[in-house]
């Protein structure tokens, strides 16, 4: 246990409603990471990747029994424990008419000032840069700067390089590998961009509908290890090893797996009823809105 950055056993969450049932969100969530390890988080929209890392930075009071650095993080969480999310870029005060230098050094830039320079060069940012004028990406570099100034053992990334050109983002991902190299420090990235991802992660971990599935965490690259068969079937993994393929074995099975969430997801949601399936409605076969009714009454643009 001690070894362990993050120790998460049959983790179950749901958000209260107000005069309503609580609505379930995570089950089952098993994820035990080693230090010095980098594991991303693979699993649709909606699945619960966002929820988990919340829950790991303190940001959900819940008593998940969730160990991380060792401390039970409904109750402490730890120092050392880093969260970069995008909600942030939405806040208007990172949008106001503030020079960069002067948001750096109120944030304590000034404190890690060695650490500070290397970040500013590897995601070319200027000090000169005001927040109100800049672009979404420019921005959001200004927040990896302030979020890994200071060191951290524990980081947790949610989304954050979307923004980001491809050459930034390689140097930035080459940064955190030698983080977890160099000092042991443990990251969890949820990402839906895996190019170039092939050689970066240690660990896989798919959430699956609100459950991780097992082995979670999944070694990565494949070892041929026990588990890796119910999460790699053997035609999957063929594709994978094929010495004449090109493009990332990482995205073949990605979406591999996303194509099984989407079924089992339709699956559930006819199996509990009551839920209009996405995408089309059906118009060619007589199914029409109300709304669309309504405004087919009163178009006369024909």
């Amino acid at each position: 246990m001690a070894d362990l950055a993050i120790a998460v056993n049959n983790l179950d969450f749901a958000y209260a409603q107000l005069n309503a049932p609580a609505r379930p969100v995570l089950h089952d969530v098993t994820l035990n990471l080693p230090k010095g390890s980098r594991c991303l988080l693979v699993g649709a929209n909606g699945a619960g990747k966002s929820t988990l890392l919340q829950i790991l930075a303190g940001k959900r009071l819940t008593r998940s029994n969730a160990k991380v650095l060792g401390n039970d993080v409904f109750f402490k969480t730890p120092d050392g424990v880093t969260y970069l999310g995008t909600e942030w870029a939405s806040n208007p005060v990172v949008r106001s008419d503030l020079e960069v230098a002067h948001f750096l050094d109120s944030v304590g830039g000034y404190r890690y000032k060695e650490r500070r320079d290397r970040l500013l060069d590897i995601l070319d940012v200027d000090l000169a840069w005001h927040m109100h004028e800049v672009s979404d990406g420019e921005r959001r570099r200004v927040q990896i700067v302030s979020g890994l100034m200071a060191p951290w053992d524990l980081l947790l990334l949610d989304e954050v390089t979307v923004d980001l050109d491809v050459l930034v983002r390689s140097r930035l991902l080459a940064f955190l590998a030698e983080e977890t190299q160099t000092r042991g420090a443990t990251i969890v990235y949820a990402s839906h961009i895996f190019d170039g991802m092939d050689s970066w992660p240690t660990h896989l971990c798919h959430i699956q509908l609100g459950s991780t599935v097992a082995p979670s965490p999944l070694s990565w690259p494949l070892t041929g290890a026990q588990g890796e068969d119910e999460a790699v079937p053997a035609e999957v993994r063929e594709r994978m090893m094929d010495p004449d393929r090109s493009g990332s074995r990482l995205l073949e099975l990605a979406v591999h797996w996303l194509e099984i969430d989407k079924k089992m997801r339709i699956e559930k949601e006819i199996r509990e009823g009551g839920k209009q399936k996405r995408g089309a409605t059906g118009a060619a076969n007589g199914v029409v809105t109300d709304s669309e009714a309504f405004y087919r009454k009163y178009d006369y643009s024909h």
